[in-house]
């Protein structure tokens, strides 16, 4: 059974950091480009971050370059995703996904291939 398993969510306060962590199983993990995405209250699903197989390329969306840290430990199917400096802005439900990137794994869209069920990111004073 293909299974992605977000967690690490939680409530912080403006400025503060979460790890979230994407547990993967039923598949060749090391094989498998991956993504984070996330969605807001009221909002469109939108590209958070990107990583290769084996994590030597990352790429950001311009929202969250220079706060967010991805990463992933291919050995223990595990994909990471840090957070500093956190905003309000950053609400959300973040999802892991694997995906086919059609121009790049910088560059939306992609094709999604397995999902999680996600996880919640509060980000509230």
């Amino acid at each position: 059974e293909v299974q992605l398993v977000e967690s690490g969510g939680g409530l912080v306060q403006p400025g503060g950091s979460l790890r979230l962590s994407c547990v993967a199983s039923g598949f060749t993990f090391s094989n498998a480009d991956m993504i984070w995405v996330r969605q807001a209250p009221g909002k469109e699903l939108v590209w958070v971050s990107s990583i290769n197989t084996g994590g030597t390329s990352t790429y950001y969306s311009d929202s969250v370059k220079g706060r967010f840290t991805i990463s992933r430990d291919n050995a223990k199917n595990t994909l990471y995703l840090e957070m500093n400096s956190l905003k309000t802005e950053d609400t959300a439900v973040y999802y892991c996904a694997t995906v086919t990137a059609r121009y790049g794994l910088g560059t939306p869209p992609f094709e999604y291939n397995y999902w999680g069920q996600g996880t919640q990111v509060t980000v509230s004073s």
